[in-house]
């Protein structure tokens, strides 16, 4: 038996996989056929520098170690980069080695892949201590054997020869599980979804702090356009956490103004990668310059300003950062309910209370999802099963439970707990089958807006696809718990919303292009129909109409005032309100947009079964960008109009009571107070907002409003589909402990 130890040291020109002309390499060390190392990701470099270490115990010197290099791509398959072989028989015992291999594809030859570069120390080991260990582990019955002393005995075996940096965000425990039935002691037979989740695990993606980042602006930027300008952008990367700033045309001094958030993982801090970047429509967008910020030299709770040169090229960048110390997330057991223990509830309901109005307003409340179990699921092995696991995401807020291997009934039994920083947040919770040798597979999805949770009821979601269009195999029981104080959740609609971090880039269709030019041909039609609506009246195609219009017109004109306009909004709100309660909602489901999104998903499955065939997106590849955007602009009119509508039609009716409450105030001031009045304060407001506070991020309060507002798309997607009568689940209220 031998101790292999290896230092994973550094690439060399790898191979770029991306559009961008760079990868985000990661290696995998095989032995065989097992894998038993992968490193770190490293984003948008193909030069990495890893200085991870492994050490393993190898049982002969026939197997080669097996070098695989990945090109890392979220919800894709990860591609292959290169591969080569280390020959442990021509390694010499006792002495440092330095090893540099070659990457090769076995099915292009001739490719450069690059090199990797790694120091390995091969050292001769007694199995004996090993053995005995294993066999005092395993002497006793797995009846008097709990699952916990198994697996704490079977760490104390691996931490002798298992000791690896950087491990994937996997589930520690159901990745020990896996190990446990590849071993020749799977005599012991015990149940898997009682145990907490390690300190290990719980490393892996809970985070101890959050880092806030306002990026201000640019200065004396590198002029990359032929008109001695730039359309810049900056994009931020800390560890996997990725932010892209908006684009600003034609300026060197660009004003962003943006905030946003990363998690911070580590102890110590971390690094963040900041490249600016110059827009350039169907082509390769040009590179400005670089630079970084060490975390771990800046104090905690603490605001500092940083103006940063750019390196490889010209100009400053200048930002605020702020690191703060953060508990706003935790996993347990089931058995372990911050809501059923009384202290705690009742501490969670006085820090949410109506009270407490002013007291930190980022914190709006407080969300406890228990992630029981699923039934059902689709298979994604070969054998018939799948390895599930399952991610509950809170805007960038990410968990994961453990795995459950060779199960389509998975049970996880966990709780997770978040910080509530915008009520009209939507919690998704998604399925995916582990996969070691590359990206997890998806089983299923739902998405749940926050204000539409029944509290304290076990509920059976049915799992959706990708694009939450319709069913996939499968439902997932949740229990799910939210408390937030309403005050400030109102007041939090009324900034600009949180952007997500991790998104997928947007992508040309031709059935996304059609629906949304049909969703903004239909908010475009409202506003024609009222103007041929006015015309008629004008003509006197009915005369009883006309003339009623007529001596409408004559009286609002005679009596108008400028407090009728809300008031007119305020009633409109109102007569619709009434007529939901009253049973008579004129509310129509849109089946045309359910139409068009089954039509999408449908396309979607056929590009992914047929990658190969050219289609629409192939015959305009050169116009890609144009259409994307025009694709956009659609999307934005359209969503704004339904947001309008769906605003007076209470479809969110927290949204609307606020709406209601902002037009009674906006009627009363309007109405005692003169317009002049008015106009001044909010003109005085303007022009000193920047002398105030100079780092001031700028918004409009009602696009912020309706930005909360789900469009058309939105409601069919959050819609909850009736599961199959033979899911029907335990519904049960918790007792009231306050």
């Amino acid at each position: 038996m031998y101790q292999l130890d290896i230092t994973l040291r550094r690439g060399q020109s790898l191979a770029a996989r991306d559009r961008g002309g760079t990868s985000d390499p990661y290696v995998k060390f095989k032995i065989g056929r097992k894998e038993v190392f992968r490193s770190k990701i490293i984003h948008k470099n193909l030069n990495p520098v890893w200085e991870e270490k492994a050490c393993l115990l190898v049982d002969h010197l026939r197997e080669p170690l097996y070098i695989k290099v990945f090109d890392y791509d979220f919800g894709l398959q990860d591609d292959f980069m290169g591969s080569a072989f280390l020959d442990l028989t021509q390694l010499e015992l006792n002495r440092p080695t330095d090893v540099t291999l070659t990457l090769k594809d076995p099915h292009y030859p001739d490719h450069d892949l690059g090199i990797i570069l790694l120091s390995v120390i091969l050292t001769p080991k007694e199995g004996e201590h090993v053995t005995m260990l294993m066999r005092k582990s395993w002497k006793r019955s797995s009846k008097e054997l709990s699952e916990n002393e198994v697996l704490g005995s079977y760490f104390s075996v691996k931490s002798f020869f298992w000791r690896t940096c950087g491990r994937p965000a996997l589930p520690v425990l159901g990745f020990c599980r896996a190990e446990l039935q590849s071993t020749h002691y799977q005599n012991a037979q015990f149940q898997t979804q009682s145990l907490r989740l390690s300190d290990v695990h719980r490393k892996s993606h809970l985070w101890r702090g959050i880092v806030s980042i306002t990026l201000i602006e640019g200065r004396d930027l590198k002029a990359m356009d032929s008109n001695g300008l730039s359309d810049p952008y900056v994009k931020f990367r800390l560890g996997h956490q990725k932010y892209k700033s908006k684009i600003m045309p034609k300026t060197l001094n660009p004003q962003w103004r943006e905030q946003f958030d990363f998690h911070l993982y580590e102890e110590r801090g971390g690094i963040i990668d900041i490249t600016a970047w110059d827009k350039d429509a169907g082509k390769r967008d040009d590179f400005i310059g670089r630079c970084q910020i060490d975390l771990s030299a800046l104090s905690r709770e603490q605001t500092h300003k940083l103006e940063l040169q750019l390196e490889e090229g010209e100009g400053h960048l200048v930002l605020l950062v702020t690191l703060t110390a953060s508990a706003t997330v935790s996993i347990s057991d089931l058995s372990v309910n911050s809501l059923e223990d009384r202290k705690e509830r009742e501490e969670i309901l006085k820090r949410y209370s109506p009270l407490r109005i002013f007291h930190n307003l980022k914190d709006v409340g407080f969300l406890q999802v228990k992630v029981i179990r699923a039934e059902g699921l689709m298979a994604a092995d070969v054998t018939g099963k799948s390895d599930p696991f399952c991610v509950v995401e809170l805007n960038n807020d990410r968990l994961l439970t453990h795995t459950v291997y060779k199960n389509l009934n998975p049970e996880w039994n966990k709780v997770f707990t978040f910080n509530i920083k915008d009520i009209h947040s939507v919690l998704e919770v998604t399925v995916y089958d582990e996969d070691r040798d590359r990206s997890a597979d998806f089983l299923g999805k739902v998405a749940i807006p926050l204000l539409s949770i029944q509290n304290g009821e076990q509920k059976a979601y049915v799992l959706k696809n990708k694009q939450l269009t319709g069913p996939t195999k499968g439902v997932i029981y949740l229990e799910i718990d939210v408390i937030f104080n309403a005050v400030k959740a109102s007041l939090r609609t009324l900034i600009p919303k949180e952007q997500k971090y991790i998104e997928e880039e947007n992508r040309l269709s031709k059935q996304l292009l059609l629906r949304n030019f049909i969703r903004t041909k239909r908010c475009v039609m409202v506003l024609v129909n009222a103007a041929y609506y006015v015309n008629s009246c004008f003509d006197w195609d009915s005369p009883p109409r006309s003339l009623a219009a007529f001596v409408l017109f004559l009286f609002v004109v005679w009596n108008f005032e400028l407090y009728m306009i809300p008031l007119v909004l305020l009633l409109l709100l109102t007569w619709n309100y009434f007529l939901i309660i009253s049973g008579k909602d004129n509310r129509q489901r849109d089946t045309v947009v359910e139409d068009m999104l089954e039509d999408e998903e449908e396309e979607d499955d056929k590009d992914d079964k047929d990658s190969e065939k050219k289609g629409f997106i192939n015959k305009i590849y050169a116009i890609q960008e144009v259409c994307i955007s025009v694709q956009n602009i659609l999307d934005e009119v359209a969503s704004f109009g339904e947001r309008i509508k769906n605003t007076f039609n209470w479809t969110v009716p927290f949204l609307s009571w606020l709406a209601i409450v902002a037009l009674c105030a906006f009627t009363v001031i309007l109405y005692f107070i003169p317009l002049r009045y008015i106009v001044l304060v909010w003109g005085i407001n303007k022009f000193t907002k920047k002398l105030r506070n100079p780092y001031a991020i700028d918004n409009n309060e009602l696009l912020d409003f309706l930005s909360r507002v789900p469009s058309d798309v939105q409601v069919v997607q959050y819609q909850e589909l009736k599961p199959d009568p033979s899911h029907s689940p335990c519904k049960r209220k918790k007792n009231n402990l306050g």
